[in-house]
């Protein structure tokens, strides 16, 4: 469950750490008087749950309140990666001296939690990471000794952060685990021209395992800003969106991974993730497709189903079924392979949709659904 950065800001400053004076709204005439209750000028700041917020135009500096009215009456119904701005925060601007970048993420892989350090924040991590690795410092930590202010001291002579930082790190941390989160980062923390560390920008994802304890952040904590996550949602189904051309449908969470993989092997990307898990029913391939379907970066389809306790043919009928109802304006790859594929394969070649096609290896169908993609 991601936060917004207002929200994250409340979970730091919870905890001890700084951030500057700030109000949000969805109002723009509401941001002139927030802006003269901040001392006149103000950042304006779109609070949506996506990165590149800055170079979207949804940061902006206001010299006075009027400025701040205008400017977040451009923010509001802004649409940043797929996500509508509904909300501003309006922050009171600092004297920046320095800028850094600190974060902790599980590493799922390593069953530790991570922590990601570098002297130089303010701009895209990656970017730093790719053309400097050495100025990241990554450091992993024991979850039963967490991060005392000892290690704190090892992740910031490590990372060239100055002294004052480690008190933030050892706070920071306490957010990560008092509030289950998976990640916490600050970028930029900065020191400012008085001396202050303070956490500028802010990003927290809570653990969904914990929901039953962080129902204090209710609907808004839980809402999906991209508008096809929020559809699948609403159809449940389990759907994750992605910047690619394939969309993929599978049965399984596994089988859905190593989909997304062999496709990106074939030259192309996956648009989505989607597991069906067991349910193959004709009204889940129907919502399914739709949700796919309605993603203008899609171009072709790639459906990839096992055969266990769901048969291929009940797959395949719940296939044909969805294609009464949704209407089918892309190439779709079908791989059945398992319980009764041969009977399955035989449904959809019965079928004959001219936009459906057919292969019998994961591999092949992928490269089927790449071609179709990379022609369209």
């Amino acid at each position: 469950m991601d936060l917004y950065e207002h929200q994250a800001r409340e979970l730091f400053e919870k905890h001890g750490i700084l951030v500057p004076r700030a109000e949000v709204t969805t109002s723009s005439k509401e941001a002139r008087g927030i802006a003269r209750g901040l001392g006149g000028r103000v950042v304006v700041k779109a609070q949506v749950k996506t990165g590149g917020r800055g170079k979207a135009g949804g940061v902006r500096f206001a010299a006075d309140p009027a400025a701040a009215e205008l400017t977040a009456r451009q923010i509001l119904g802004m649409d940043i990666k797929g996500h509508t701005v509904g909300t501003v925060m309006l922050a009171q601007p600092v004297d920046i001296e320095s800028e850094f970048y600190v974060s902790y993420v599980l590493d799922r892989a390593a069953g530790r939690f991570l922590a990601i350090a570098s002297a130089e924040g303010g701009m895209e991590i990656e970017e730093i990471a790719a053309r400097r690795p050495d100025a990241v410092a990554r450091m992993h930590i024991d979850p039963a000794g967490g991060v005392t202010s000892a290690k704190a001291g090892e992740i910031a002579e490590a990372a060239g952060l100055p002294p004052q930082t480690v008190d933030v790190l050892v706070r920071l941390w306490e957010v990560l685990v008092r509030e289950d989160a998976v990640l916490v980062e600050v970028n930029p923390l900065v020191r400012t021209r008085q001396g202050q560390i303070l956490a500028l920008d802010g990003k927290v994802t809570l653990d969904d395992n914990a929901r039953f304890r962080q129902a204090r952040w209710g609907a808004e904590g839980a809402t999906h800003d991209d508008p096809l996550e929020a559809e699948a949602a609403a159809k449940g189904l389990n759907y994750v969106k992605l910047d690619g051309e394939v969309g993929i449908i599978g049965n399984g969470a596994g089988l859905v991974m190593a989909t997304l993989d062999v496709v990106a092997g074939c030259g192309a990307r996956p648009a989505n993730f989607l597991d069906i898990g067991g349910g193959a029913s004709a009204r889940t391939m129907a919502d399914g497709l739709s949700v796919i379907l309605s993603d203008p970066a899609v171009k072709s389809v790639f459906v990839n189903v096992f055969g266990g306790i769901t048969a291929c043919d009940a797959v395949a009928d719940g296939i044909v079924r969805a294609l009464d109802t949704v209407r089918l304006t892309k190439p779709l790859v079908v791989r059945l392979d398992g319980n009764n594929a041969a009977r399955g394969r035989a449904i959809l070649d019965g079928h004959a949709h001219p936009l459906v096609q057919q292969a019998t290896t994961m591999d092949g169908a992928a490269r089927r659904a790449a071609d179709l993609a990379n022609a369209r």
